[in-house]
């Protein structure tokens, strides 16, 4: 019996018309962002009516004696303030292509494109939130303000800082970074300080998560808690998943996800334990951001060997009120390319102006540039 075989080119081939696109995290720090006053990722929106720069009035508490029944005048106590800029730029993304092309394309290439682009804009925007995190703050602009790249990250990036200029921030923020899990591996000198960075004491765990909160509350200017309700103050440490995967080893060592959580009702639905996220202990919420991850592997062996011998060291970021100023000339708009060659170039695009800057003070009477809410961390971030 003769059994007809198909010719390959008469076999039926079916073309699914949506993209499998690589799966991407929502931005962790969105959460975070608002307009409050008591934000952590403080959003200003003035710039949305024009300019390129903002003027940010910083306010120091007062810190002076004061008189009792003394004559009060002559001795008034002078405000502790400081303007700090910060300046905006643009960032655009597009997708063209020609109608012989997309007449040839079986998947709906414009139809996943607004989205695609619009995932494009939210992940730059959380990797430059990182490179604001690690950034020095400056009075100067951007190194690359308007470029044809743009540079929408205020302050020295941490990456293109020379060992002076890490050390100068490292010295005018002494009072709020830490170097692993002792107050005494400080050193004026930012790689000196990093190499007392050791992978036996300096993992993160439950005692790195209270010493920085300590730093943070033994600051001056004072860092104001993320949450400050009913005498219950929160601060929020964003980590990447090296670090945090210490301090959820050091939680199930102690037993505390386990044996500490709330169990009545739904507490199952928002217990770590089973349901991942977010850990709390002793008023700091622990927020992973994988990303913190890529960035350190992206700059290179300048954190990937900075430790004791040559071990990589990650920053946590523990952040209280104004942390980072978010600046905002334009929300992400979509736009269309208006050259289309007599309708054969289709393009859509998507279009923004915007800021990150760490929020920082001048020292009064001083050159101390001191970043305003937050305690930068490093510690070992072993099995690599």
């Amino acid at each position: 019996m003769a059994l007809t075989t198909i010719s390959p080119n008469n076999k039926l081939t079916v073309y699914k018309k949506d993209f499998i696109q690589e799966w991407a995290r929502s931005n962790l720090f969105s959460p975070y962002k608002s307009t409050d006053l008591t934000a952590i990722f403080r959003v200003f929106n003035e710039l949305k009516n024009g300019g390129e720069q903002i003027n940010l009035p910083i306010l120091a508490n007062a810190t002076g004696a004061g008189v009792g029944s003394g004559t009060l005048t002559g001795n008034e106590e002078d405000f502790d303030s400081y303007g700090m800029r910060g300046w905006i730029d643009w960032a655009r993304n597009a997708v063209a292509v020609k109608k012989s092309e997309r007449h040839k394309d079986s998947a709906d290439l414009f139809g996943e494109a607004r989205p695609w682009l619009n995932q494009w804009a939210d992940d730059l925007q959380r990797d430059e939130t990182i490179e604001a995190l690690m950034s020095l703050p400056s009075e100067s602009a951007p190194a690359n303000l308007g470029s044809n790249a743009g540079d929408r990250v205020n302050g020295i990036r941490y990456a293109d800082a020379t060992p002076t200029q890490r050390s100068t921030w490292n010295s005018d923020n002494s009072d709020r970074v830490l170097y692993g899990n002792a107050i005494a591996n400080y050193n004026a000198t930012h790689a000196t300080a990093l190499a007392n960075v050791d992978a036996t004491n300096d993992l993160f765990g439950l005692g790195s998560s209270s010493l920085m909160k300590y730093v943070a509350k033994q600051a001056k200017p004072k860092i104001r808690p993320y949450k400050a309700d009913n005498g219950k103050e929160y601060f929020v440490a964003f980590h990447g998943s090296l670090t945090f995967r210490d301090l959820q080893a050091a939680l199930d060592a102690a037993g505390i996800d386990k044996d500490a959580r709330a169990r009545e009702g739904s507490a199952m639905d928002k217990n770590p334990l089973f349901q991942g996220g977010d850990e709390l202990y002793r008023g700091v919420i622990h927020v992973e951001v994988p990303e913190i991850d890529t960035w350190v592997d992206d700059i290179g062996t300048s954190l990937k060997t900075a430790g004791a011998n040559s071990i990589r060291v990650n920053p946590v970021f523990l952040c209280g009120q104004s942390a980072l100023a978010m600046l905002i000339g334009q929300m992400p708009k979509p736009t269309q390319r208006s050259d289309t060659d007599y309708g054969f170039i289709e393009g859509v695009g998507v279009e923004m102006a915007y800021g990150f800057g760490k929020v920082f003070k001048k020292t009064k009477g001083g050159t101390e540039l001191k970043q305003w809410g937050m305690v930068t961390g490093f510690f070992a971030a072993t099995g690599t």
